[in-house]
């Protein structure tokens, strides 16, 4: 019934717009963040016939923006959620040890600690009690203090002035964009019709019910119905937008709030762990990251553009300063390679302030037919999901069985560790070097065979891009062959990092990695030109806004460049 591969290119893109056109469906998931793509999969694996419509592309929003952290949360401990703290170290370990190996690691964290006694034994006591909760869950269980001496040995960037010892304790890393493309991906391979750039411009009503959408393919302008017995919309900060539609508000209000991360060199912080420490307003984040560090992240309210949500000149200040009152040699702007802001969908409450605003998630049925899942963290995207299709399950004729997906692992999963003890196989057999099949493990698990398959037969591709060499050629083709790739902004933002990673933000990259999809998505020269042409002025428009003091400036400079999508069909 299923394919071995499962890719999601071009061809497969056609085939599910046909389905969706075509079949009727029990459950239409709108929007594919990480949540959308969990309930997709959630439904599917209970043998439901699924579709997954998204605007953009896969995790394009929030769910590609996030601290690239599974985790159970610190701060909720403060406000006794233990429940909440519980459930996200469970879905921590799930996630590390059996449902996405290959993307997501424990990874080592300090916190620093600036008065020695107090904070010794204040957050000694929290992360000691965090530790305890997460005992046998995915990460090692031994959180230690470290003295002043140690703790210089292990983070030698520290500043001695302000640092008097620290704690260690683990967390878990991923990245998130390609976790969420996975799964996606996974729920496609399983029986769901997956269709990105797929925009939502209607509802179809029935009495008093849902009975589908409206869609319009972005890519070729074409408009058709799609009909479904539940509808469940997962669009996170765009709910309200979605419920506009239908004609009122929902249930419960959705606040945006923006966090911003920076990204600078490895060698600009000489540390061996990751750092997290307390700020006035939440925790910051200095979090291991390939080459490189990813610094953040800030919790402010945003009421403007919700597709591309700017970082100002304010924000990047903000966690320069508090990331530097760690350091002996203090970062500056010049530092920094990359920056990136998403909007976490939080359920407004009475607080004007962010940071109390609920983590928690919600399921609410407004319309019959209808299902809306809002708030919640990454950590917890599958027990959001399940919540949701259980919600929407309850109204179908027919007996349903309960969600399986934590025992279903995404596509890589499986395999990749007997892959990974292989290593100094596969290096003989591809020619690559070790560096780059680790790096391709980690990146496509037990799928890697494919891209090895693709370099055989056409050798160049197993050579590094020339503008972003941290990256193989095979996988600008793979992303568009195989991921759902669609444009050069999935490829450079989300199906690698290099929008980040790079001092040019990718844009020695572009044409080269254009020219290489180009056959792939048939594109003509014309196409190629006008990918990079977005491309540059996505860049341009993001470094203005970064000069901007305030929220309301960045986001008249940001918005200098539309979606590539939104620019293609009106």
């Amino acid at each position: 019934m299923f394919s071995t591969t499962s890719p999601i290119g071009p061809a497969a893109r056609a085939v599910a717009l046909d389905r969706l056109a075509s079949e009727d469906l029990d459950i239409l998931v709108i929007g594919a963040g990480v949540t959308g793509c969990g309930c997709a999969l959630d439904a599917v694996t209970r043998g439901l016939r699924v579709g997954l419509v998204e605007a953009r592309d896969f995790a394009a929003g929030t769910s590609s923006r996030s601290s690239k952290l599974f985790h159970g949360g610190l701060r909720y401990l403060e406000q006794l959620n233990f429940a909440l703290v519980f459930e996200a170290l469970k879905e921590r370990s799930l996630a590390l040890n059996k449902l996405a190996p290959h993307l997501a690691k424990p990874v080592p964290f300090l916190y620093p600690l600036v008065r020695s006694v107090a904070d010794r034994g204040y957050a000694g006591l929290g992360i000691g009690v965090y530790d305890l909760m997460g005992a046998g869950r995915g990460v090692p269980h031994h959180m230690r203090h470290l003295s002043r001496k140690h703790t210089f040995e292990t983070f030698p960037s520290a500043n001695r002035r302000s640092v008097v010892g620290s704690i260690k304790f683990y967390e878990g890393l991923v990245d998130d964009a390609r976790h969420t493309m996975m799964i996606g991906r996974t729920a496609a391979h399983y029986g769901a019709a997956v269709a990105t750039s797929t925009r939502v411009i209607g509802f179809l009503r029935e009495a008093d019910r849902v009975a589908g959408v409206e869609v319009r393919d972005l890519e070729s302008g074409r408009t058709f119905t799609i009909r479904t017995k539940q509808t469940i919309n997962a669009t996170g900060v765009w709910i309200d937008e979605l419920q506009q539609m239908l004609g009122g508000r929902g249930q419960f209000q959705v606040r945006a709030s923006k966090g911003i991360h920076l990204v600078v060199p490895r060698n600009r912080i000489n540390s061996m762990t990751g750092l997290i420490t307390r700020t006035e307003k939440s925790l910051l984040f200095i979090i291991p990251w390939g080459s490189h560090w990813i610094i953040g992240t800030t919790d402010t309210d945003w009421q403007l553009d919700r597709a591309h949500p700017a970082a100002s000149q304010a924000d990047i200040d903000y966690l320069l300063r508090h990331a530097n009152t760690l350091l002996a040699d203090p970062l500056t702007r010049d530092d920094v390679v990359g920056v990136y802001a998403g909007l976490r969908p939080l359920l407004a409450g009475e607080s004007d302030s962010t940071s109390k605003l609920s983590r928690e998630h919600a399921v609410a049925s407004p319309v019959r037919g209808l299902v809306v899942i809002a708030g919640g963290k990454y950590t917890t995207y599958r027990v959001m999901a399940k919540d949701a299709v259980d919600a929407a399950v309850r109204d179908l004729d027919q007996k349903v069985p309960a969600s399986c997906t934590e025992d279903v692992s995404l596509l890589g999963a499986d395999g990749y560790h007997a892959l990974w003890n292989a290593r100094p196989l596969l290096v003989d057999e591809s020619g690559l070097r070790d560096i780059q099949v680790e790096h391709l493990l980690n990146r496509y698990g037990s799928l890697l065979p494919e891209l090895l398959d693709m370099i055989k037969s056409s050798p160049e591709l197993g050579h590094p891009l020339d503008g972003a060499p941290e990256y193989l050629k095979v996988e600008a083709v793979y992303a568009a062959s195989h991921e759902g790739a669609l444009h050069l902004d999935d490829i450079l933002a989300r199906r690698t990092r290099i929008s980040i990673e790079t001092w040019d933000r990718g844009l020695a990259a572009a044409r080269e990695v254009a020219a290489l999809v180009a056959p792939v998505l048939g594109w003509g020269e014309a196409d190629v030109d006008r990918e990079v042409e977005h491309y540059h002025k996505r860049i341009a428009a993001e470094r203005e806004s970064q000069h901007q003091p305030d929220d309301l400036s960045a986001d008249a400079a940001r918005l200098g460049a539309p979606d590539v999508r939104m620019g293609r069909v009106h």
